[in-house]
């Protein structure tokens, strides 16, 4: 079971990441901190300071057109944020 899913790489993600060196991945839902610390120290051969993770919910939107009700929604999704020591960065692009 892989632990990291993929990056985040949004405007607020590559800000944090060049000002705080605080970097985003979308992990796994039954993570938690101490697994995901582990994986990005031994995925990317840097320290890790602190671990921040956010549950997303599920939304559901209605939409009334001509063809009649239409029904959606977005899946939940885990987050997580990690802090590095000064100095140390991560290079998100090499993988895309």
């Amino acid at each position: 079971m892989s632990i990291l899913i993929k990056p985040i790489i949004t405007e607020k993600a590559t800000r944090d990441s060049e000002l705080l060196n605080r970097y985003g991945f979308e992990v796994s839902s039954k993570a938690n901190k101490v697994q995901i610390k582990k994986e990005v120290e031994a995925t990317y051969g840097v320290t890790v300071l602190k671990v921040r993770t956010m549950n997303t919910r599920i939304n559901r939107n209605t939409k009334y057109t001509k063809s009649g009700i239409q029904v959606g929604k977005t899946s939940a999704r885990k987050k997580a944020f990690v802090q590095l020591k000064d100095g140390e960065t991560i290079d998100l692009y090499s993988n895309l």
